[in-house]
């Protein structure tokens, strides 16, 4: 199926699931809730036929609400388990009367209290899990943590992992060296890709162009190449950097040097493939 997916995505009801970390003076545009009506209506201004949500809060029962969505729009989910302790059960609770296929799993590790929590031996035999059952990791970390992710990676060769917002770049006209260098790093691992995602949710609107964001696009192209490379909105915080359709619309044109079936890929079918969707 060739379908336009964007691999990154969320959803909140603010009073089932509180997103305390918005600030609703500093980030107005997304202090309220965002559902699969108003997820549907930003897939067609987007022109993309589907989307993965992903988890917002380290919270099982935020995960089983989410797998319920019952929405054309929602073709899988990244869930929360604690991968601490025993995921079977965990997953089994989101399962229980799921709408949408639990593809991946994540956890906040950039902003965990453990710093080195992707290096605790209590996460490994969930991570096994994982594997066993052909879910992947999804990676949400800072530039520090990038080599612990590699790291992790090596340590499990037989699960996936997906970068977010390919490791949390510097801004534009901020040194890229240490980040690059890291990032070229985790791309040596095979069962790695990365989503070219967040990249404008905290920038200004109006303070950015496309050819801002030329350096980083070019280096995740030489690190991950198009054939492992995901195209993910980051919406709803996208609108704090001018809106999902500015964002896609930058990208496109930094990608304007692919192939159309290069293109095709990064814009759902390497999502398609990862996730297993369809």
């Amino acid at each position: 199926m060739n379908a336009g997916i964007d691999a990154h995505v969320h959803l909140w009801n603010r009073a089932t699931d509180p997103q305390d970390w918005i600030d609703p003076k500093a980030m107005a545009p997304i202090a309220r809730d965002f559902g699969p009506s108003d997820l549907s209506e930003m897939l067609a201004a987007t022109a993309l036929d589907g989307a993965v949500v992903v988890q917002s809060s380290n919270s099982l029962d935020e995960s089983v609400r989410l797998a319920e969505l019952n929405s054309a729009a929602v073709v899988g989910l990244v869930a929360w388990v604690d991968l601490t302790t025993e995921v079977e059960p965990q997953l089994d609770q989101i399962r229980e009367n799921a709408a949408v296929p639990v593809v991946g799993v994540r956890h906040l590790a950039h902003i965990d209290p453990d710093p080195e929590w992707l290096t605790r031996e209590e996460i490994n035999r969930g991570l096994a899990v994982l594997e066993g059952e052909g879910l992947c990791l999804d990676l949400v970390v800072r530039e520090w943590q990038l080599p612990q992710a590699t790291r992790l990676a090596a340590r499990h060769e037989g699960l996936r992992f997906v970068l977010d917002h390919l490791g949390g770049p510097p801004e534009p006209g901020q040194d890229r060296s240490r980040w690059a260098m890291r990032l070229r790093d985790l791309a040596r691992r095979p069962n790695v890709v990365a989503k070219i995602s967040g990249l404008t949710s905290g920038l200004a609107p109006g303070s950015w162009r496309a050819a801002d964001l030329t350096d980083t696009v070019t280096v995740a192209l030489g690190s991950f190449d198009p054939g492992r490379l995901l195209y993910g909105s980051d919406w709803p915080l996208a609108e704090l950097g001018g809106g999902a359709q500015l964002w896609k619309s930058a990208l496109e044109t930094l990608l304007d040097g692919l192939s159309v079936s290069e293109r095709a890929r990064v814009f759902g079918g390497n999502a398609a493939d990862v996730y297993s969707l369809f």
